[in-house]
This record gives C-alpha cells, structure tokens and sequence, in this order.
C-alpha cells in the first residue's frame, strides 16, 4: 500500500513546481520574502545542535558556518542565543596554530572551504572588531595554499591561482576558489591584492571560452562562455558528461569570481559568460545540466546565482529573447515555493549533501538574503 501512495504523491509534488510564474507570484515579494525567510529561521533554531552546530560531525564544522552567516544576513542578531550558540562552536574550531577555522583535530578536513566559510560567518558577526585577529589568520593560511610560485606552480599551469578543499591535499576547482575569494572580500582584503589576480588566472581557465586566458581544447570546442567545475588536471566537470559543457551553478560562480577580481561588463570574457545566462536563463533547474541531472546542486545554485546577480548591479536581467526579469522577486518565487511546512528546504535529487535539510535551508536563506534591495 504504501508502495503505490507515493507514486500520486511525487507526481503532485512535480506538478507543484512546475506551477505557472503567476500563480506564485499573487503574493507581494516583500511578503512572501519575510513569510519564507521568517519560517526558514525557526526550522533552524530547532534543528540546532546542543554544541551550537547544525548537521552532523565533521559536515557540521562547514554547515554551521552557512547557517550562521545565512541567519545573520536575514536579520538575526549575532547576540540572539541561536547564532551566538554556533559563533561559538565556530570559535572552538579555531587552530591557534595552523591559523585555520576547521578544527585542532584529526576530524579537521575540507580545511579550505571549511575556513572559507568560516571567515564568512565570523566577519558577518565581526562587532568591534572581536574577531579581526582570528579572521586575519584564516585568510593568511587560505592565501598560503592558494597554488602559486611558492608551491611550485607558474601562471601557465593550470593550477595557478586556484584554491581546492584542503590545501596542498588538494588540486583546486571554480566551487573552492569562489569561496576562497568570497572570503577575502568578507574580510576586507584589499581589491588589489595579489591574492585576487592569481585567482583570476585560475578562473580564466575554468571557461568555455578560447583566448589568451584559456587554450585549453574543450575551451574552443565549445566556446560559449559558460564556466566548468575546474580546468586543472586538463579539466573535469561534475555533469557525468564528457564533453565540458559548462552549467549554471559553475557559470554564476565564474561572473561572480570575475567581478571580484576586477573584470568589468566591458571585458570580452564576461561579455560572453553574460551572452551564456542570458541564453539560459531559469530557476527551474541548475541549467546546463543534463536534463536527468537538472536538479542537481539546485540550492547551491539558488544562492551562487543570488549573489552574482547582486554583484552585477542590475535589478533586472535581460535574457536573449529580450525578456526583462526581476530577477530577485524571480528568485523569492521559486524558493517559496519549494518550501516544506516546517520551514525547511529539501532537494530530493541528494547530490553535493543537498538532502541535508540545514545546509539546503541555510543555501536558501542566503539566496533570499540578497532579495532585499540595498
């Protein structure tokens, strides 16, 4: 019986997110942003370790780092119990030796965008300064391992200027490198760091896109702009193809690293990463992807394609067929949407963790937290 109760019930859930743009819409963005993001936080606050974190060990080490900078962002309070509960076991992760924000243990992996993640969270709940010493120790160890001539790589290796998930363990990719640089930017590092123009080395060479950036064969062959889970090691890619097409998630991180790095609209470069979005532009899947694969790493895509779409500028986006989007009461629409009752997120196609309730619901939090209009 219960077999043939949940083949109705999946189809009900696909047809619901399929929902016509109108009808999830009826409700005033501003309303429905505060109504999602009010649910989202109450999931979180009891889905709360006894130690402050959220997930299960070691994952908890870099979910409790999301949650926490997502329910910062959405407007609680670094002094209110839940964040100041997870600062703290943030804080215990603190390796006064090794000057990383992962752990003094051997249970301390992922060690890069562990601390990536980490410097976010505490800069967001950085008041006067508390934890300026802390955050510019992390970023000197991130800024260490980051592959440069100090670890024997030169500007034409297609490791330069990348950052992987745990130091020299570790050969880099477009996902660690954009949290490498988000880091920076949370902790003030100067634009003009060198730490910034040997990323972008990297992330040239993560693009579909043949130039003096990129000469890499798959980069002519397919030409579109659109930007790879990484270029190193000849280049590999996390859509079980073999043919380097670039999708959403890696192509918003690409512009985003890009602009950070100093890459104006006017480049060649992200003209075309631009030309790409606009050709593929949806909140219904992670676009690129193979269609049995769509919604893959769809949370991770809500909150990469938030935070790029804000460091464009623009509060709307024009796609190939000259659609003018909002592209932030888009973006609340397709959330709330997915929302379950108890305020929690969930992507059932469990790829990246992604069926972990509280990194997805953190993912979310963070995408709706740049829907506010500065």
């Amino acid at each position: 019986m219960r077999k043939r109760l949940l083949v109705p019930l999946a189809a009900f859930g696909a047809v619901f997110a399929l929902l016509p743009s109108e009808s999830i819409k009826a409700q005033p963005p501003a309303d429905q942003w505060k109504e999602t993001v009010d649910k989202a936080r109450e999931y979180l606050k009891k889905s709360q370790n006894e130690d402050g974190s959220w997930s299960a060990t070691p994952q908890n080490r870099g979910v409790t780092g999301i949650v926490v900078t997502s329910l910062i962002r959405t407007g609680t309070k670094p002094s209110d119990a839940p964040v100041a509960k997870g600062v703290a076991f943030i804080e215990s992760l603190v390796n006064t030796k090794e000057g990383h924000i992962a752990g003094n243990d051997a249970k301390a992996n992922l060690i890069n965008y562990t601390t990536s993640i980490n410097i976010m969270a505490l800069s967001a709940a950085n008041k006067d300064d508390k934890y300026k010493a802390v955050v510019g120790n992390a970023v000197k160890y991130l800024k260490d391992y980051q592959w440069d001539e100090a670890r024997g790589k030169k500007d034409d290796s297609d490791y330069y200027g990348g950052a992987g998930y745990a130091g020299d363990k570790s050969r880099p990719d477009l996902s660690n490198t954009a949290f490498f640089l988000e880091a920076l930017k949370a902790a003030g590092v100067s634009k003009d760091d060198p730490a910034f123009k040997k990323a972008l080395v990297f992330v040239g060479k993560c693009q579909n896109f043949k130039s003096e950036f990129n000469n890499a064969p798959w980069a002519e062959k397919n030409n579109d702009g659109s930007f790879i889970y990484t270029g190193a090691n000849g280049g590999e890619n996390r859509t079980d193809t073999d043919d380097f097409l670039g999708y959403g998630s890696m192509t918003y991180a690409g512009i985003k690293s890009m602009i950070y790095c100093g890459v104006g609209k006017d480049d060649p470069r992200m003209k075309k990463a631009l030309e790409w979005i606009g050709k593929h532009y949806t909140l219904d899947s992670n676009p690129g992807m193979p269609q049995k694969n769509s919604q893959r790493g769809l949370y991770y895509y809500y909150h990469t394609f938030a935070k790029c779409m804000n460091a464009l500028g623009e509060d709307t986006f024009t796609d190939a067929k000259g659609v003018k989007h909002d592209w932030r009461a888009d973006l609340i629409a397709a959330i709330a949407k997915r929302q379950k009752p108890d305020g929690s997120f969930l992507n059932e196609t469990d790829r990246w963790m992604e069926g972990d309730p509280n990194l997805v619901t953190a993912y979310a939090l963070l995408a709706l937290s740049y829907c506010k209009k500065p």
